[in-house]
């Protein structure tokens, strides 16, 4: 009689799930460097990180992430060229249409941080649809910071504590660190628990300063088009194997 063949063992099977980080949030760097070592434009790199992104997303529904956040566009990026600008605006558009049946049928909940000003209105109207259609899912969150700056967001933090307080809805001396994680973008998220760098940048780039404080980080000298899904599981068993102790001794 012949013997059935073995099932593969399933990617992490060796990796616990209580080890495994809740959240993981990625700064997508390194489109441009992947298409210049190439002689193609930049823009090509961007359209190959699209393809990064998919499985990313798609491994982290599968491996039922709680919530991974990719820095899409910073404040920091509208100084680069207008036709650059306009690519990764139409690449957002092009995504949030493209995706949505994959983002509904692994259950995806999909959510927006960053400022809306500067986006265009085409785009925008994409994202809240697609927003808005997820809603009711109850699988993996992804989040999307696009036109994010991590001072930014605690500027705009500030400014909604300051106008509670000046209405009297708000005690000034019973602000703490509470009362301003309600106010960020972020607010109701889980803060990351593990943080990737792609292109081997040694460097936050003021992505969710408030968020990391205690989140380990993970560099890969990978670019962005060049993240597979093996790095994103060695990523996560490196997290696996570290002693998180939150400024505490063990026991």
């Amino acid at each position: 009689m012949a013997t059935a063949p073995a099932t593969a063992p399933q990617p992490l099977a060796d990796v616990p799930r209580e080890r495994r980080p809740r959240h993981v949030a990625v700064i997508m760097d390194g489109n441009g460097r992947w298409a210049q070592r190439r002689h193609l434009p930049r823009i090509e790199g961007h359209r190959r990180g699209v393809a990064s992104v998919r499985s990313t997303v798609e491994e982290a529904a599968r491996l039922h992430l709680g919530q991974l956040t990719l820095y899409c566009l910073s404040s920091e990026n509208w100084k680069r060229p207008q036709r650059e600008l306009e690519f990764l605006m139409h690449l957002l558009e092009q995504y949030m249409i493209e995706e949505r049946q994959t983002i509904m049928r692994q259950n995806v909940v999909v959510r927006v941080i960053g400022r809306r000003d500067g986006i265009p209105a085409a785009t925008l109207a994409e994202m809240d649809k697609t927003v808005e259609m997820s809603t009711a899912n109850t699988g993996t969150r992804l989040c999307l910071a696009i036109n994010y700056g991590g001072r930014g967001e605690l500027v705009d933090a500030a400014r909604r504590i300051a106008d509670e307080a000046r209405r009297g809805q708000l005690d000034p001396a019973k602000i703490d660190e509470t009362t301003i994680t309600d106010r960020l973008y972020t607010a109701g998220m889980p803060d990351p628990d593990l943080l990737i760098r792609t292109a081997g940048e040694m460097r936050i780039s003021n992505f969710l300063l408030w968020q990391i404080s205690y989140a380990e980080l993970w560099v890969t000298d990978r670019c962005w088009p060049e993240f597979e899904i093996a790095d994103f599981h060695q990523a996560i068993r490196d997290y696996a194997a570290r002693d998180r102790r939150y400024g505490g001794i063990k026991g």
